[in-house]
């Protein structure tokens, strides 16, 4: 951490006293939440996961979805601070919640090794129930299918090809950074590009 540590003070301790509201996307499992924990640590800002209200809570999970007035409704309420790092896929249902962010950060991580971080995150939680005849097998299957698709343009979900055309009608400064970096790499560099980019 001592690199990193240097880094943060060379990008400019002014971030600690400013206001500041960032919105974290990227493909499943690239490496956003890890991000948003990370940033939201080290700039003691408060962060929100959208997956955390997205779905209700039942057993098994990852079943049944709430209502998007309800998730956007919930993440408001988490949001009455100004100072927060929001993580995770809202367009389309929840613009609202990013309408004021400060600047947007997307994570790029090759499609082979997000696969390769959800078996080993799945298989971490879950252990046997995703395992063929356990309970939660399917819903695994039908999760690593879909997210297997991200690099498919035609892909009727979430897609490379459609954040990009999202990510290119945003007004707020994007920064980029590479999911293959650990997070305190990554949590550096968003810091280094935030003392330029913002006023």
């Amino acid at each position: 951490m001592d690199g990193i540590n240097s880094r943060l003070l060379n990008a400019g301790s002014y971030l600690w006293s400013k206001k500041l509201r960032t919105y974290i996307t990227g493909a499943s499992c690239a490496g956003v939440t890890t991000l948003g924990h990370t940033l939201a640590s080290l700039l003691s800002l408060r962060h929100l996961d959208v997956d955390d209200f997205y779905w209700l809570p039942t057993d098994p999970p990852f079943t049944t979805k709430r209502a998007p007035s309800e998730r956007v409704a919930l993440i408001q309420q988490s949001q009455e601070e100004d100072n927060w790092v929001l993580t995770g896929s809202c367009m389309g249902w929840g613009d609202a919640l990013i309408n004021n962010a400060d600047v947007i950060v997307f994570v790029a991580t090759p499609t082979h090794v997000r696969l390769e971080r959800l078996a080993a995150r799945e298989k971490k939680r879950f252990g046997d129930r995703i395992a063929p005849g356990g309970d939660m097998h399917e819903i695994h299957l039908a999760f690593r299918e879909w997210a297997s698709k991200y690099d498919d343009p035609t892909f009727s979900g979430r897609n490379r090809a459609w954040h990009e055309a999202w990510l290119s009608r945003q007004t707020v400064p994007i920064i980029r950074v590479d999911g293959l970096s650990s997070a305190e790499k990554m949590a550096a560099d968003v810091i280094q590009a935030l003392s330029k980019v913002l006023p």
